[in-house]
C-alpha cells in the first residue's frame, strides 16, 4: 500500500508509515503534473493546509483514507469524500500548544510594535523609542471567539500576563468557565464591545464571522489576532479598519488564500503583523501531527497503528 504525502511532514510520520507496511510517496509540489502520478497509485493521502480539492480526488481512484496533518477539513472537498465513502481522519489538539503560544506572540508583537521597532533599529533609527509608545496588556480584556483546544491553552497564558479573559462559545458551560477564572460573553455583540484584544478560534462557515459590520462593532483601538482560519475574516474590511485607525493593529497567521495574493490589502499595512501559517510548525507540533496522522491512516488501511 502507498500513501501520498502531499506536503512535507516530519520524518517520524514517514518512519511510522514504513514500519506499518505503507510506502510514503512524497510530492515535491502540489502542482497537477507532480501530484497526478503519485495520487494515481495512492491508497491514502496525508495533507496539510493545501487540503484535498475535487481535482485531487479525480486523480486518486484508489484512495481509501485522507489523513489531516492538523485539524481543519475546510479545504477538503467533503462532499466528494462522503460520496466515495472515504474517511477523513485528523489530529485534533496535536498542535494546540504551539498555536496558542504563537497567538500570544502575535498579541505581544502587535501591542508592543515589535516588527516596526525592529525595522527602525535595522535602519539605525534608535530615536524610534521616543516617538512610539507600546501598549501594556495587563488589565485589558482578551476575547476568545471559540473555546477549543487552542483557546483553552491561550486563556491561562493571557491571565498570567494580567489580562481578563472573556469567551464566546455556544458549547462552553459558563459555570465551568468561571471556575477557571474565565468569563462568558452573552453574545457576539457583547464580546466585540468588551474585547481589547480579540482572538479567533472558530470554524469558517458560508461567510466570515468578522465582516465589515462586526469589525466596526469592535472596540476602538482593539487588536485582532487570527491563528485559526483565514476565511473567518473579511481581509479587505480588516485592512481598512487598521489603516483608518479604528483598530490599532492585527496579527494574522492564516489567510483566505495561501499564500496571499501579491495585491492583498493586508500587505504593507502598518500595524498588521503577518506570519506564513507557522503557528503549528514547531518541531514538537510537527512530530505530533505527523505521527498522529500516520497512525490514523494505518488504522484505516491495516487496522494497526492505534
Amino acid at each position: 500500500m502507498k500513501c501520498a504525502i502531499v506536503q512535507p511532514i516530519h520524518r517520524s510520520g514517514l518512519e511510522l508509515l514504513r514500519a506499518g507496511g505503507v510506502e510514503p510517496m512524497e510530492a515535491a509540489s502540489t502542482g497537477h503534473d507532480t501530484l497526478a502520478p503519485i495520487l494515481a497509485e495512492a491508497d491514502a493521502a496525508i495533507v496539510r493546509n493545501w487540503g484535498f480539492p475535487a481535482a485531487a480526488f479525480a486523480l486518486a481512484p484508489r484512495l481509501k483514507v485522507i489523513g489531516v496533518h492538523g485539524t481543519g477539513t475546510d479545504r477538503i472537498d467533503m462532499v466528494i469524500a462522503r460520496a466515495r465513502g472515504i474517511p477523513v481522519v485528523a489530529t485534533p489538539g496535536a498542535n494546540a500548544q504551539s498555536v496558542a503560544e504563537h497567538a500570544l506572540a502575535l498579541i505581544l508583537a502587535v501591542a508592543r510594535g515589535v516588527t516596526e521597532a525592529d525595522r527602525a533599529m535595522q535602519a539605525g533609527d534608535f530615536a524610534y523609542r521616543e516617538r512610539v509608545r507600546g501598549r501594556e496588556l495587563a488589565g485589558s480584556t482578551l476575547g476568545l471567539w471559540g473555546w477549543g483546544e487552542v483557546s483553552r491553552r491561550l486563556a491561562p497564558m493571557a491571565r498570567a500576563v494580567g489580562m481578563e479573559v472573556l469567551v464566546l462559545s455556544a458549547h462552553a458551560d459558563p459555570a465551568a468557565l468561571a471556575a477557571t477564572g474565565v468569563g462568558a460573553a452573552r453574545d457576539a455583540a457583547d464580546l466585540l464591545a468588551r474585547a481589547d484584544v480579540l482572538s479567533l478560534h472558530g470554524r469558517p462557515g458560508d461567510r466570515p464571522i468578522l465582516g465589515a459590520a462586526e469589525i466596526a462593532a469592535m472596540r476602538p483601538g482593539a487588536i485582532l489576532v487570527n491563528t485559526a482560519r483565514g476565511a473567518l475574516v473579511d481581509e479587505a474590511a480588516l485592512a481598512a479598519a487598521v489603516r483608518g485607525g479604528h483598530l490599532s493593529g492585527a496579527g494574522l497567521d492564516v489567510f483566505t488564500r495561501e499564500p496571499p495574493d501579491p495585491d492583498s490589502p493586508l500587505r504593507d499595512c502598518p500595524g498588521i503583523v503577518l506570519t506564513p501559517h507557522v503557528g503549528g510548525t514547531t518541531e514538537a507540533a510537527m512530530r505530533r501531527m505527523a505521527t498522529g496522522a500516520a497512525r490514523a491512516v494505518l488504522q484505516v488501511l491495516t487496522g494497526a497503528g492505534a
